[in-house]
C-alpha cells in the first residue's frame, strides 16, 4: 500500500512540475513577451554601443593630448586652431587659396545658373 501511495505522489508531482513548466514556457513564446525581450535586448545593445563610443572618445582626447604635448602644440593657448586661422585668411583648406579673396584681378565668378532638364518638356 505505501509502494502505491509514494507512485501516485510522485506521479502527481511530476505532472504538476511539468504543467508549471509548459505554462512558463509558452507564456515566454507569446508575441508581447517575445516583443518586450527584443526591445530589453535592443535597450541593452544600445547601452553597450554608447559605452563603446564614451570609451572611444575618452582615449581619442587622451591621446590628442599626448600628441599635442609630444609635438609642443598646447604650448601658446592664445593662438587659434589650424584650422581657424587658415579659414580667416581666406584660403581654402581642401583648394589652397580662396579665388574669391584672391587679389587676383582676372578672376571671374562663376554663374549661378544650373540647367535643370525639366524646363525643355
Amino acid at each position: 500500500m505505501f509502494r502505491r501511495t509514494f507512485w501516485f505522489t510522485a506521479g502527481a508531482a511530476a505532472g504538476v512540475w511539468a504543467t508549471t513548466k509548459v505554462n512558463r514556457k509558452i507564456k515566454q513564446l507569446t508575441p508581447e513577451s517575445l516583443a518586450a525581450r527584443a526591445a530589453d535586448k535592443a535597450i541593452e545593445a544600445g547601452h553597450r554601443v554608447k559605452d563603446f563610443a564614451l570609451d572611444v572618445r575618452a582615449g581619442m582626447v587622451q591621446r590628442e593630448a599626448e600628441l599635442g604635448e609630444a609635438l609642443g602644440l598646447n604650448a601658446d593657448p592664445e593662438l587659434p586652431p589650424r584650422r581657424l586661422a587658415a579659414l580667416e585668411s581666406g584660403d581654402d583648406p581642401q583648394h589652397g587659396k580662396n579665388p574669391k579673396y584672391s587679389k587676383n584681378p582676372t578672376y571671374v565668378e562663376r554663374s549661378t545658373y544650373t540647367y535643370n532638364r525639366n524646363e525643355d518638356h
